[in-house]
């Protein structure tokens, strides 16, 4: 009956903080006696209410109070011998700080503490932690999953040895031992003595912390660096002695299966890792050079959800032009960019988009990036032959209603594609050119006739990524008469709108943004359009045409964001540099 009560109290509170319906409650409830689970987790899975709509009731509820972010700067590290890094994730809370609190009158002080939780009502672990810590009387503040995780892993991390003291372990200990590493273990968890073996984990750790999407280890005449690639751009990480190198190239490639004998030859290999409750693929790549072998370790985050079209950074007049050309009965959709510019992430938002049961979609891909429930996903396998064109063949005799080609590279991919598109299949698929008009050029380049492009593609659309404005640290500014025709901006665009530039803080490792959002140009292939394809496949004729026909390029989807203030006049200029 409490249990009950307790519901009833926040659902009243939740009706009147986040406009939650009967409806929504009658649709979880439904749930909850089905599968179980409680009633503010599952709201938030369903995306009815957000986890700070459901801690801001909860901390209305309990009278707890409620801190969105926790500060990261001076925290402790004291806990992490005495209490395990697991039970601090299962149970997600973290001890925040100590203090001492001495009653009027008492002479003895009474040990106090801070701890932060996301659940309130799990009161047994708390208290179990409370003991395990020593504290007499405690505080207790709400906070979000991924803050408190971040303290935690923050804390576990300080207590272990930096970077530069692994090297100097090796620096003092030469004989380095390789050790095999079968199993995807929790890195925070490897309690590995072995140097090397310490040194690559916190590696692969930082980097994940740092949110890198690669790892760069390069190697030159007397040194070698390694280097994380965050949001786009290369950072110095570490340079450590020359001759770890080997040592740590050998133990990388036996955590990947690769051949640690052969040197002489690139090499691909891949390996899983976990952290704590994120799961990492990690694809590796070797190649040899004058100075030894150069690697690089491609980091993809399995437990990262999925975005949805409108969570891309489409604006309102694109995101209705692309959910009106997505729902097209036949056709090719291109998405065109360089290596890293978010097309096939653009690509899964779309197909879970048209995801439902009565449509069949079939993938050939290289990799598989993310698996999507209800979609059949074939991965090119070169050594037995299976590539995009055999893949896409036996794809077309199995009744796909949509098919997507991770990426166009020859003749043989696009003339099926074509044929695909032409009896009745809504095809996607990506191609390396700069710009929406170039991908037509390509087509003609890589063999298809004029005719059949303007009769099966139905719109190219090009995006790059460009970094956002740490929302900490952006400051506001007024831009030169330089700057604004640098972009092409009009001064009467910004009218009343503030424009920001980057500062850098601790939530933005110092570099001013945090994270990265799309900018896209999308070409739809009008009556005119293929009337001139058919003509010319000029990229610039073809650009000329399209921009008669009200094409908004990147640069000025960019420039839309900056008076948004998402991002700034300098990044947009470096991503759509001409």
């Amino acid at each position: 009956m409490g249990l009950l009560m307790m519901n009833a109290r926040l659902f009243e509170i939740l009706k009147d903080t986040a406009q939650v319906s009967d409806d929504d409650l009658a649709e979880v409830q439904k749930i909850q006696e089905e599968k179980g689970g409680k009633i503010g987790e599952l709201l938030v899975k369903r995306k009815i209410i957000t986890e700070n709509q459901l801690l801001e009731a909860l901390s209305i509820q309990y009278d707890l109070p409620f801190q969105a972010t926790l500060a990261l700067e001076g925290i402790r590290n004291d806990f992490t011998q005495r209490v395990p890094i697991q039970f601090l994730k299962k149970y997600m809370m973290v001890p925040l700080e100590n203090h001492r609190t001495r009653e009027e009158g008492d002479p003895a002080d009474r040990g106090g503490g801070v701890i932060a939780v996301n659940d309130p009502s799990a009161i047994q672990p708390v208290d179990d932690l409370a003991r395990l810590l020593g504290l007499e009387e405690f505080t207790l503040v709400l906070s979000t999953r991924d803050a408190i995780l971040s303290v935690i892993n923050l804390s576990y991390d300080m207590s272990r040895d930096s970077a530069e003291q692994l090297v100097q372990d090796m620096e003092d200990n030469g004989n380095a031992i390789i050790e095999g590493l079968d199993d995807p273990s929790d890195l925070l968890d490897d309690t590995s003595d072995a140097p090397i073996i310490k040194l690559v984990n916190h590696i692969i750790s930082q980097s994940i912390k740092t949110r890198a999407s690669d790892i760069h280890i390069e190697p030159y005449q007397n040194s070698f660096k390694i280097r994380y690639r965050v949001d786009g751009i290369l950072y110095d990480f570490l340079t450590p002695p020359r001759w770890i190198l080997p040592a740590l190239i050998s133990r990388i490639k036996v955590m990947a299966k690769m051949n640690i004998a052969e040197k002489r030859l690139p090499q691909d290999g891949r390996l899983d890792v976990r952290m704590g409750d994120q799961e990492i693929d990690v694809r590796v790549s070797t190649i040899p050079t004058s100075f030894g072998e150069r690697m690089v370790l491609r980091l993809l985050n399995k437990t990262v959800v999925l975005f949805r079209l409108s969570e891309l950074g489409l604006s309102a007049e694109k995101l209705s032009l692309l959910q009106e050309l997505v729902g097209s009965p036949n056709g090719i959709i291109l998405v065109t960019g360089p290596t890293g510019s978010g097309k096939t992430t653009t690509l899964y938002a779309v197909l879970s988009s048209i995801n439902t049961p009565n449509i069949n979609i079939i993938t050939i891909e290289d990799p598989i990036e993310y698996q999507i429930k209800g979609i059949s996903q074939i991965q090119v396998n070169r050594k037995i032959n299976l590539s995009f064109a055999q893949g896409l063949r036996s794809i077309v005799r199995q009744d796909p209603d949509v098919i997507l080609v991770g990426e166009i590279r020859d003749l043989e991919t696009a003339e099926i594609a074509v044929q695909s598109a032409l009896t009745g299949h809504l095809v996607f698929s990506t191609i390396h050119t700069n710009d929406s008009a170039g991908a037509v050029t390509r087509l003609v380049d890589i063999g298809v006739e004029p005719f059949l492009i303007s009769s099966s593609v139905i719109a190219v659309m090009a995006q790059r990524l460009i970094r956002v404005l740490c929302p900490e640290c952006k400051t506001p500014y007024v831009p030169d008469e330089a700057a604004l025709k640098s972009i092409g901006m009009d001064p009467l665009q910004i009218g009343d709108r503030t424009i920001y530039r980057p500062q850098g803080c601790s939530h933005c490792l110092h570099t001013g943004y945090r994270g990265r959002i799309g900018i896209f140009e999308i070409m739809v292939l009008e009556d005119d359009l293929k009337s001139m394809i058919l003509k010319t496949f000029d990229a610039n004729l073809i650009k000329k045409e399209a921009l008669r026909l009200n094409l908004t390029t990147l640069r000025q989807d960019g420039i839309l964001k900056v008076l948004d203030g998402l991002s700034s006049i300098e990044e947009v200029l470096r991503v759509t540099q001409k």
